[in-house]
This record gives C-alpha cells, structure tokens and sequence, in this order.
C-alpha cells in the first residue's frame, strides 16, 4: 500500500515510522519542506548532527535504514506551493491513505482538498498546546471534510468534556495551561494514536470495508476492530480546571458534513483562488488561528 504523508517535524516522524514498520505498505511519499533546526533536538528523533539538514530527506533515511524493502520518495516542498499542484493531486490520486501531519492550517486545508478530490481517506494528528492532550481525526470519502470538523471543534462544546474548546492549533489560547510547547512525550503519545488510527485504516482498506466509501461506521458486532464510529477521537493527558477534568481519557465525535461549510459546501473540490478565499474564511470563522 502507498501512505501519502505531508509533514516529518516531532510528531510527523513518529507516525512515519511507526507506519512505514508495517508489512502492508510498501510505497511512503513524503513532503516536508522545512530544515533540521538546533531547536528540534530535543523533540525530534534525530540527533544535533542532523542539523541543518532537510528534514524529509533525514526521515527517507530513518526509513530505508528500517524498511530498505519500501519504496521512499520524499518532496522538499511546500503543500500550498501552487507550482507542485499537479504533483500533489497525481500522489493523491496515487495513494492508498494519507497522513496529515502539519501545525499550520493552510496545509491542513490544501490536504483535504487534494484527498477529498481524489476521494481518499486520510487522518491528522493535533497536540494541543501545553500537552494536555491531543486529537486524531479520520476522513473517509464522501464525510465531514476538515472545514466541518475544525469549524465543529470551534463552536461548541457538546460531546466534549465541560468547559471552554482549548486552543489545539497554537499557544496563547485563553487557558494559562495550553500556551507552553507540548513534551516530547505528550507528542509522542498522540503521535503514536495518530499512528494506530492509520494502521486501522490501513487494514480497513485491505478488507475494503464499507466504512471508507462514505463516513465512518461501527464495527460489525464480534469484529476486531476498534469501533469505527468517530470522526473524531480525543485523547486527554492532563487533568486541567476548567477543560478536561481528567487524564487518560478518550472522548470520540461523530460528525456529519455541515450544510453551510466554507470550505466543501460549493460543488466540486475548490482550487486556486477559491481554495486560498475558502481558506480565508474558515480562518476567520475559526477565530484567526
């Protein structure tokens, strides 16, 4: 199978490898565009004598060293960057998954556009600020695209714990908890559900079960699976007043497309200007993050 992954930073390469170590795939298409900086060390799999170095072509490295049987291409190149379009929509098309692994929402749209034209499904992996927790999403072809869920995410708080939406997308939200970095193994705890939503993924695939020809759908009862009934899963790892009032705990969301969503309401995948002014406005509607 071919995993299509946008983003190799501290979570990204966690998912890569742990993805990458199953026997099911055998192509990884990555783009990254960004360099091993000093300030990565510490979060990042690899150590200070990768610094300086393209992060996509240190992660092909990490996993031909693991997997030399895989077929790796990696492009160092910007998701939005107009002039690759046609490049990404051919890997989309190509792929079997993707995997979303990027903090910035700009690429998290591009992405959901490319898949949800190629009528693939993919999933993303955010860790919420501080490290108190950390949200995987799944999109099939045909469900909520991420304008809907992001949108959902922002505006209310039903089927979440109590409390006002903490800030997932970047530091500086309003509760003192979530405006410092994530640790390593907050990242590495989400980065690694990320990973086993995938593989889940990855074997409904295989089995082509009906779930990934429109939106998700339970398990058959005495399946294996994991119960297949969210779109979105939430995973705490701090107790923090006023937002989780526990750790360790999962809260799963099932969401439906929203009739007035900016972002795949309009018929048709958005492209070029009507991507950037859809992008535009889901921003704003989500409150400028």
């Amino acid at each position: 199978m071919h995993v299509f992954q946008v983003g190799a930073g501290s979570g990204g390469i966690v998912v890569l490898d742990l993805v990458a170590r199953d026997p099911r795939v055998t192509r990884v298409t990555l783009v990254e565009p960004d360099v091993y900086q000093a300030h990565n060390v510490h979060r990042h799999l690899f150590g200070p004598a990768a610094v300086g170095r393209p992060k996509a072509e240190l992660a092909a490295e990490w996993v031909r060293e693991r997997r030399p049987d895989v077929a790796v291409e990696t492009l160092t190149a910007d998701l939005t960057d107009p002039a690759r379009a046609d490049t990404f929509a051919r890997l989309a098309a190509e792929c079997d998954v993707g995997v979303c692994a990027v903090d910035n929402e700009p690429a998290k749209y591009a992405f959901d556009a490319l898949m949800r034209a190629a009528k693939k499904p993919w999933t993303l992996g955010e860790v919420l600020s501080g490290g108190i927790g950390g949200w995987v999403h799944r999109s099939a072809p045909g469900g909520p695209c991420y304008g809907c869920v992001a949108s959902h995410l922002q505006r209310t708080v039903a089927e979440q714990p109590a409390g006002p939406a903490p800030d997932y997308s970047a530091p500086g939200g309003p509760v003192a908890e979530t405006t410092v970095p994530a640790s390593k193994a907050s990242i590495g705890v989400i980065a690694s559900l990320h990973a086993v939503v995938t593989l889940d993924l990855l074997a409904s695939r295989e089995r082509k079960r009906p779930e990934w020809v429109g939106p998700p759908v339970a398990d058959a009862p005495g399946s294996p699976g994991r119960g297949n009934d969210f779109t979105s899963l939430l995973f705490t790892l701090a107790a923090v007043p006023g937002v989780f009032d526990g750790a360790f705990r999962p809260y799963r969301l099932k969401l439906d497309r929203s009739p007035g969503c900016l972002v795949c309401s309009a018929p048709g995948p958005a492209a070029g200007e009507d991507l950037d002014v859809a992008v535009d406005q889901a921003l704003a509607r989500l409150g400028g993050h």
